[in-house]
């Protein structure tokens, strides 16, 4: 039986081509674990931290709207916030919208 150059060559390159490919996965594994936990991990807990900030909103809140609009909350359903911006002013908020709970014992950032 003959056995050709190219074949030899190809039938050695395939059995050291097991640990080349690890080489070349290696720094993509390294990358993808850096962005979890220094991009996706963060933002993820943001969004949890959020999410539960917008669930407890009660009666009496200061709140801010995605809009930058800043008002007090009168009244809660499941889906909407009812907020007073003004005397007599009151507007229907979907609460998803709400960016901010403003924390009525907190000082300002000017003073």
């Amino acid at each position: 039986m003959i056995i050709s150059p190219a074949y030899a060559q190809a039938a050695g390159a395939a059995s050291a081509g097991g640990p080349g490919f690890l080489v070349q996965i290696l720094p993509l594994v390294l990358i993808f674990g850096v962005f979890y936990l220094l991009i996706i991990r963060p933002q993820s807990k943001r969004m949890k931290e959020h999410k539960a900030k917008i669930e407890a909103v009660q009666k009496g809140n200061q709140v801010v709207t995605g809009g930058g609009l800043v008002g007090k909350v009168t009244k809660v359903e499941p889906e909407f916030v009812e907020v007073e911006l003004g005397p007599n002013m009151k507007v229907k908020a979907v609460k998803s919208t709400l960016t901010d709970v403003i924390d009525p014992v907190a000082k300002p950032a000017n003073d």
